[in-house]
C-alpha cells in the first residue's frame, strides 16, 4: 500500500512539474489565416454523430444487461443501494425523462414494472428506440435550439443528448461493478 502511495505522489510530481513547464512556454499565434479557413460543419453531421453514439451506446447497454443472469437481477452490493434491476430501470427512466425534453409533443413512454430480465432488457431497449425516434426528427438546427433541459435549465437539444448519454455511460460503470461482483466480465471486457 505504502508502495502504491509513493509511486502515485512521485507521478503526480512529475505531471505537475511538466505541466508547469509547459505553462511557461510562449504561446503560438495561430495565423489568421487558418482562423479564415475555418469551415462550418455540413449540415446534418451533428445529427447523424449523436445518432450514431445513441445506437452505439444502445449496443453497449443492451449486451450488459443480458450479461447479468436472472438470478442476479435482485442483487444489491448493500442495502442502501439500487439492485442491478432497479438500476436497469433508473437507467431507461432517466433516458424517456431527458430524451422526452427534446420534442414537447412525444408521447411519454410507459416501462411497466418488468418481473424478469427479458422485460427489464425489453425496457432498456424500448428507452433507447423511443430516444432514436426524438433523434430521428432532429436536424442541426433543431439540436441547436434552447429546450427546457430540466435540472439543466435551458439548453440545447445537443446538450441535453450528450448529458443523457454522460449519464447512461456514468451508470454503465456502475453496472460493471455489479457484473463483477457477481464473477461476470462486462461485455467491453471480453
Amino acid at each position: 500500500m505504502y508502495s502504491a502511495i509513493r509511486s502515485l505522489l512521485f507521478t503526480l510530481t512529475i505531471v505537475s512539474a511538466a505541466l508547469g513547464l509547459a505553462a511557461c512556454a510562449p504561446a503560438e499565434e495561430a495565423p489568421a489565416e487558418a482562423a479564415q479557413e475555418a469551415m462550418p460543419m455540413d449540415e446534418g453531421v451533428l445529427a447523424d454523430e449523436l445518432l450514431a453514439d445513441w445506437e452505439s451506446l444502445k449496443s453497449l447497454m443492451v449486451a450488459i444487461a443480458e450479461e447479468m443472469p436472472e438470478e442476479n437481477y435482485g442483487y444489491k452490493p448493500t442495502d442502501e443501494l439500487r439492485d442491478f434491476g432497479e438500476q436497469v430501470m433508473h437507467v431507461a427512466g432517466a433516458q424517456v425523462g431527458l430524451m422526452g425534453r427534446l420534442d414537447a409533443a412525444a408521447t411519454p413512454l410507459d416501462l411497466g414494472e418488468p418481473a424478469d430480465k427479458a422485460g427489464f432488457v425489453q425496457a432498456l431497449s424500448d428507452s433507447f428506440d423511443f430516444g432514436t425516434e426524438i433523434l430521428n426528427g432532429q436536424t442541426d438546427a433543431s439540436l441547436q435550439e434552447k429546450v427546457d433541459g430540466g435540472f439543466l435549465g435551458e439548453s440545447t437539444r445537443a446538450r441535453v443528448v450528450y448529458r443523457t448519454m454522460i449519464h447512461t455511460w456514468s451508470e454503465y460503470g456502475v453496472q460493471t461493478v455489479y457484473l463483477r461482483l457477481n464473477g461476470v466480465v462486462p461485455p467491453a471486457s471480453q
